[in-house]
């Protein structure tokens, strides 16, 4: 059924769809399926060059074992917040978690880095990570490490002195402003290349001309950076009532 959990079989159809480059759309069609869930379930399990239906098939059923049963909604359970489905926000979760995995963010940074995102105070402590994540503390530790190396998220202390992991909209100025600088590091080694390999010489001229489009792309990427960072402050305007009446 297109709405129901993969078979094996079909995975095997789509390890073959992926090994005959064909794109995620045409093995969608083949199975019946939703291009979406062709797309999540390739980007979850290593990406189309790293999928294997074997494996992608075991971790989704780990998956499965680990999920807890759903509570049902009485009278007395708390509403989502919003009024927000429970199910969407699983399932976007995971689709985001696969997208940033596929950037080459490690697993569980991406998982970490997926909750703050979609927490709406945007800042959770360790044990809360944990907590959420069905993880160990050394688990959230080493994710938190990471993150906190590529400017990807912020440590401040609350009122009770716990450390607490930030995302914010500034942190995406931020990581930007830090991937653009650490090519200077690249830009400099080719330069110092082309000095010792001699300046005439093709190889020379190819570090060179390395140097010189890593040199561009960053002065760009700053430029951009600084011109677009009101956007990353600016709220979206309230609905005019006249217009929707109209």
């Amino acid at each position: 059924m297109p709405g129901g959990r993969l078979s094996q079989q079909e995975r095997q159809q789509i390890a073959s769809g992926l090994a005959d480059d064909l794109p995620y759309a045409e093995i969608a069609r083949r199975l019946d399926r939703p291009t979406s869930t062709v797309t999540r379930e390739v980007m979850r399990n290593g990406g189309p060059v790293a999928y294997r239906a074997e494996l992608a098939h075991r971790a989704t059923e780990r998956r499965a074992h680990r999920r807890r049963p759903a509570t049902s909604r009485g009278p007395g359970a708390a509403p989502h917040p919003h009024g927000r489905d429970a199910a969407a926000v699983a399932e976007y979760e995971e689709q985001l978690t696969a997208v940033l995995v596929a950037t080459g963010v490690p697993r569980m940074a991406a998982r970490v880095l997926t909750v703050l995102f979609t927490a709406d105070a945007g800042s959770l402590t360790a044990s809360q990570l944990a907590q959420r994540l069905q993880v160990s503390p050394a688990s959230i530790s080493k994710a938190i490490a990471f993150l906190d190396g590529q400017s990807l998220v912020r440590r401040e202390r609350d009122e009770r002195r716990r450390d607490r992991y930030v995302v914010d909209d500034e942190l995406f100025y931020q990581a930007t402003i830090a991937g653009a600088r650490s090519n200077d590091q690249l830009v400099a080694t080719a330069r110092q290349g082309a000095a010792v390999l001699g300046a005439d010489s093709p190889a020379a001229q190819r570090l060179e001309n390395v140097a010189r489009f890593l040199d561009f792309i960053s002065e760009s990427i700053l430029r951009a950076a600084e011109q677009a960072r009101a956007v990353l402050h600016t709220r979206p305007a309230s609905p005019d009532p006249d217009r929707e009446r109209a």
